[in-house]
């Protein structure tokens, strides 16, 4: 149990646990946790993917999923003011004023939290309005506009009509934030709020965080596997790891002198090391003046104004056992260039995969070379079938690929490929949602690893990984490209994990590429500015 609280705690968990029921068993989650947040204090909750970190933080405003989840023990009060709210089973009155108005979160995926069929306007009008009764319609589009521009969204006034797919993902992760902060509320409760943000983006969106909660006293339960991030950031962190709390203190003591052996070994993982060595390298790939321009239409008639060039004029060739790292802020056309080259959406340029034109290859003929083009997202929960178990989402590719294989073999190929990727082959009869964001990515990758491609497009693949788990992918990524000669284009904006596996790299900004060269050189030797910059933020 906590101590006696203090005038100035604004949350108190004491001896929380969550459990799982799963038919006729239960899985313990969560055990027994206890921490409290003060009025204007920063509580970083650090731990590994799987560690119960989300799960808490869930349970502050009971969003898990009962009554298949439930507490066998455990409180958490909110104090408002002289008032203390018991949030652990309250009634959804009680918890309707509490969200939004007192205590709002972000959440780690923007896209599975977004509306897509809703403009970026009108989703964070509603939340104004809901809480805002006195609000009409001009004043909550000012406030919309307000809050995009102080999350950094560009021409807020025009992009607040777009909708979520039109964002990219780190757009779409200010977006959450900007509706969030909307009623301004004392505790702000931030799931991997900068995970899918580059790192002068990550720097931006943290420095706003900061000046909020400064300004304001807003208090913020931070939820990060980016220790750097977390030691700046934080007065308080607390150490999660298989679902107990084994390290609670002030954030210089215990970077200083950890105590569990867990949170040294936490502090001491880092991404390092260097690409594979390449033998017998081949061109394998080829992108010729690659474009992907968008049109505006504007007028009644709805006439082309102007375009948006995402990807404008790029080229690159990828070779066998050949990592290209390309990197850049949210927006410069990362995503759009690696779906561009699979063929996932209309470009012009050429595109030469083993010599063969894809512009001119036929659909059917396509869909059979897709075995060999495979990609792992950036949002994996997005691109995970909800109502599918991990084992048939698994399966599906070569149920696709490989038709001619019984349901026996091809359980045993998924049951080897969780393996390699560190799930649990025992759990693939389990849903998405009963994983957490970092074992979703590794499903992701592990969907990806089961058709043994010839190239892999790895769009922010360890973005969600705690770095423990980083370096676990990283590894794993090397030694399946060294034992099946894959390529990668190795989409990130950490560039300490681009530096570890790439070979060469590609700097982008505003959809063209400002520095191309090898990774030794781009980072020891960066010659343009923005490249520099990068470099800087990172550092």
């Amino acid at each position: 149990m906590l101590d006696t609280i203090n005038p100035q705690t604004l949350l108190s968990v004491e001896d929380l646990s969550v459990s799982f029921k799963q038919g006729n068993t239960c899985f313990e989650a969560v055990k027994n946790v206890s921490f409290s947040i003060d009025r204007g204090e920063i509580l970083s909750l650090v731990g590994e993917s799987g560690s119960g970190k989300s799960v808490t933080a869930f349970s502050i405003l009971q969003l898990l999923p009962y009554p298949n989840a439930f507490h066998p023990s455990g409180s958490i009060r909110f104090f408002k003011q002289a008032e203390s709210i018991e949030l652990v089973q309250a009634h959804p009155q009680t918890l309707q004023k509490v969200r939004g108005n007192h205590i709002s979160m972000i959440f780690q995926e923007p896209m599975m939290s977004l509306n897509p069929l809703h403009t970026i306007e009108k989703q964070i009008s509603e939340v104004l309005m809901l809480h805002q009764t006195n609000l009409d319609t001009t004043q909550a589009r000012e406030q919309t506009i307000e809050l995009l521009n102080q999350v950094g969204i560009q021409q807020a006034d025009k992009k607040c009509k777009a909708y979520p797919n039109e964002f990219s993902g780190g757009q779409r992760q200010r977006v959450m934030i900007a509706m969030a902060l909307a009623n301004k509320p004392e505790l702000l409760i931030a799931d991997e709020p900068t995970t899918a943000l580059d790192v002068t983006l990550q720097a931006q969106i943290l420095a706003l965080l900061h000046q909020l909660q400064q300004e304001q006293g807003l208090s913020i339960l931070l939820i990060s596997h980016d220790l750097s991030l977390v030691k700046r950031f934080s007065h308080k962190v607390a150490v999660m790891h298989q679902g107990s709390l084994v390290e609670y203190q002030e954030t210089q003591k215990l970077f200083a002198q950890p105590k569990h052996a867990y949170t040294q070994a936490l502090l001491e993982a880092t991404p390092t090391g260097e690409p594979i060595t390449q033998t017998n390298s081949q061109p394998l790939f080829k992108a010729q003046a690659l474009k992907v321009w968008f049109p505006i239409f504007k007028g009644i008639f709805k006439r082309i104004h102007e375009y948006v060039k995402a990807v404008d004029g790029i080229s690159f060739t990828l070779k066998t056992r050949h990592t290209i790292g390309i990197v850049g802020e949210s927006g410069s056309g990362k995503s759009t260039l690696a779906l561009a080259a699979l063929r996932l959406i209309e470009s012009k340029g050429t595109l030469l995969f083993e010599g063969r034109d894809l512009s001119k290859v036929k659909k059917k003929e396509l869909r059979h070379l897709r075995r060999c083009l495979q990609i792992v997202f950036q949002d994996p929960f997005a691109s995970l079938n909800p109502r599918l178990s991990v084992g048939n989402i698994i399966a599906e590719g070569l149920q696709v690929h490989e038709k001619n294989l019984t349901l026996e073999v091809v359980d045993e190929k998924v049951k080897k490929v969780l393996q390699e990727v560190g799930i649990d082959p025992s759990t693939r009869h389990r849903y998405p949602h009963e994983f957490s964001g970092g074992q979703r990515q590794r499903i992701a990758i592990a969907r990806a690893l089961i058709l043994k491609p010839k190239i892999i497009v790895l769009d922010e693949p360890t973005s969600a990984l705690d770095r423990s788990v980083q370096a676990q992918v990283l590894n794993l990524l090397k030694q399946l490209q060294d034992r099946y000669d894959l390529s990668y284009l190795f989409i990130s904006h950490d560039l300490q994990v681009v530096k570890s596996i790439s070979h060469d790299v590609i700097v982008m900004y505003q959809g063209k590429v400002v520095e191309a060269g090898s990774a030794a050189t781009v980072f020891s030797e960066p010659q343009h500015p923005y490249t520099q910059q990068l470099l800087e933020a990172a550092s």
